[in-house]
C-alpha cells in the first residue's frame, strides 16, 4: 500500500545566525515572555530568516508568532506561504 505524502508547508527556509541581535516589536516581546528566559529570548533575537512571504529579513521571533509558521526543525523553518494582510 502507498500512502501519499502530504506537506503541511509550502517553504523551507533556513535561519540565519546574526552577530547582533535583531530589533523586535514591543508586542511581540509580551506575548513571549512565558515561553523562556531572558537569555533563551535574547538568543532568538540574534537569529533571522529571510522571509518568501514578505520579502525581507526578519527577526526568528517574529517569524515564530506569524500565523504561517508550522515548525522548527536543527535550523530549518517550516513555513505555509499563506499571503498575510
Amino acid at each position: 500500500m502507498v500512502m501519499s505524502e502530504r506537506k503541511d508547508w509550502k517553504y523551507e527556509i533556513n535561519v540565519i545566525k546574526l552577530d547582533k541581535p535583531m530589533k523586535v516589536p514591543k508586542e511581540i516581546s509580551k506575548q513571549l515572555k512565558g515561553i523562556g528566559s531572558r537569555k533563551f529570548i535574547s538568543q532568538l533575537k540574534r537569529e533571522a530568516i529571510d522571509c518568501p512571504v514578505l520579502n525581507r529579513r526578519l527577526s526568528f521571533l517574529e517569524c515564530y508568532v506569524c500565523p504561517n509558521f508550522v515548525r522548527r526543525i536543527r535550523g530549518v523553518v517550516y513555513c505555509k506561504g499563506h499571503e498575510l494582510e
